[in-house]
């Protein structure tokens, strides 16, 4: 269904004039929500450090966490102490709590867990990202600059920077609001956040003027073992085997897309982006190799099997994005 619903909302139909009209139900909502925010009637916080936003408008993965990853390791670079807070999507936290690298990410949401274990930062989690991070702030008072992995309609969280990522591939989709379309926001929000990355070669120009339009590319080379992560493969040791690669992420289709430009020959399966994956999805399969993302490896561990392999990937970031973000932190 959630399939579905993404190639229905790359173009617009017949059937799209029913949905229009609850579009604009939508968009009266969501302005009046954020007039109120504006004027006060809606309460926001600011934190005690600077927050940079990195979100979306649109609904479906764009590749946020990654980002998320890089700015950590740049922010360190330059001598900052960052910490993370999220909604941890599927969490059943009920107060803000600390995410480490040996989480369950059925209890605190995979992406958190990702982002432990790559930045080696305080990571929080909570649906309020007010509490969350002055929960994080309380229990690392060094830290000096927040980063919110999604987040942009959280407008109760006051921001310093936002930073939105478009896929490259499906872009803004059809351009209309939930449900007609994918997007949360009108595109006419992207003229007040600070910066767009778009993951990829965009396919559809965003006519956006005044703000920096940079490019990610997801660089991979090597594969890890999940059952002895210290166990790295090329691709070419994946030749002349039966290789199935999975993927349970907002566009399963990037990932296999890099797995055919790596030279790798495999069958593919989709499921949905947080999919929580079970042993019994791997029963009846009969294959060589598993491959998967490493988003999703963090929920497969528990039941791997010496023939499950994941492929990490770095945000390479053209352009100078660290100078927006270094000018907004050091006016």
């Amino acid at each position: 269904m959630a399939n579905w619903l993404q190639k229905q909302w790359l173009s617009l139909t017949g059937w799209h004039l029913l949905l229009i009209p609850v579009s604009w139900l939508f968009l009266c909502l969501i302005t009046i929500r954020r007039l109120f925010y504006r004027l006060g009637w809606f309460k926001s916080f600011r934190l005690s450090v600077p927050v940079i936003v990195i979100g979306n408008i649109n609904v479906g993965g764009t590749g946020k966490t990654p980002l998320v990853i890089w700015l950590v390791e740049q922010l360190q670079l330059v001598g900052f102490k960052p910490g993370v807070i999220s909604r941890g999507y599927g969490a059943k936290a009920e107060t803000p709590t600390p995410v480490s690298a040996h989480c369950d990410p059925l209890q605190v949401g995979d992406e958190p867990v990702l982002i432990a274990r790559r930045s080696q930062c305080p990571v929080f989690i909570h649906a309020n990202r007010v509490l969350a991070g002055e929960a994080l702030l309380s229990a690392h008072p060094e830290c000096d600059v927040i980063i919110s992995d999604d987040g942009l309609q959280h407008y109760r969280l006051q921001r310093d920077i936002e930073i939105v990522v478009i896929d490259g591939v499906k872009g803004l989709g059809n351009n209309e609001l939930l449900p007609a379309g994918p997007l949360r926001e009108p595109a006419s929000r992207l003229k007040r956040v600070n910066a767009i990355v778009v993951n990829g070669v965009l396919e559809t120009p965003v006519n956006i003027i005044n703000v920096p339009i940079l490019n990610m590319q997801l660089v991979a080379d090597t594969f890890y073992n999940l059952q002895e992560p210290s166990k790295i493969s090329s691709a070419q040791a994946f030749a002349n085997q039966q290789v199935l690669a999975i993927a349970g992420i907002g566009n399963p289709d990037r990932f296999f897309q890099q797995l055919t430009q790596m030279g790798i020959r495999f069958t593919s399966k989709a499921f949905p982006d947080h999919y929580v994956f079970n042993e019994a999805d791997f029963n009846s399969t009969s294959t060589d190799v598993i491959l998967m993302t490493e988003k999703d490896a963090v929920k497969c561990e528990a039941f791997a099997k010496p023939h499950f392999w994941a492929l990490p990937v770095k945000a390479a970031i053209k352009n100078d994005l660290m100078t927006i973000i270094l000018n907004k932190l050091r006016p």
